[in-house]
């Protein structure tokens, strides 16, 4: 999937254009067949990208990380993060260093977003 391997960071346009399809139908086949819209699913590999980055343990540049991400501005970038958290990025961090992942825990780290954040309507 080209949104997976571009981490987000592709323009829906382009998506289209490569399907040959119009940015609505590509929008709708997208609500049918994943559940959310192609713009959904970039939000969430390219946030997901950039929160399995973060090392709660060191010093964080949320400004280079926001960057190499590929958002447009910290604000851009903050406004998302509270989205899909409820959380500031500093609240969040506070809130990873206070509680640790358990040992024998997985790590922070791992595949992209799958199953948990995509459901069809068809799912049960």
């Amino acid at each position: 999937m080209r949104l997976e391997t571009a981490h987000g960071v592709v323009p829906v346009s382009a998506l289209a254009d490569a399907a040959g399809v119009s940015g609505n139908h590509l929008a709708t086949q997208f609500k049918s067949h994943v559940g959310v819209t192609p713009k959904r699913v970039a939000r969430i590999y390219r946030f997901a990208r950039l929160i399995v980055s973060v090392d709660a343990l060191r010093p964080v540049d949320w400004s280079e990380l926001t960057q190499a991400a590929g958002y447009f501005d910290q604000a851009h970038f903050s406004r998302e993060f509270k989205d899909f958290t409820g959380h500031t990025p500093a609240q969040c961090l506070t809130l990873r260093r206070r509680f640790p992942a358990e040992q024998g825990s997985p790590p922070d780290s791992g595949p992209m977003p799958a199953d948990g954040f995509f459901t069809s309507p068809a799912a049960p």
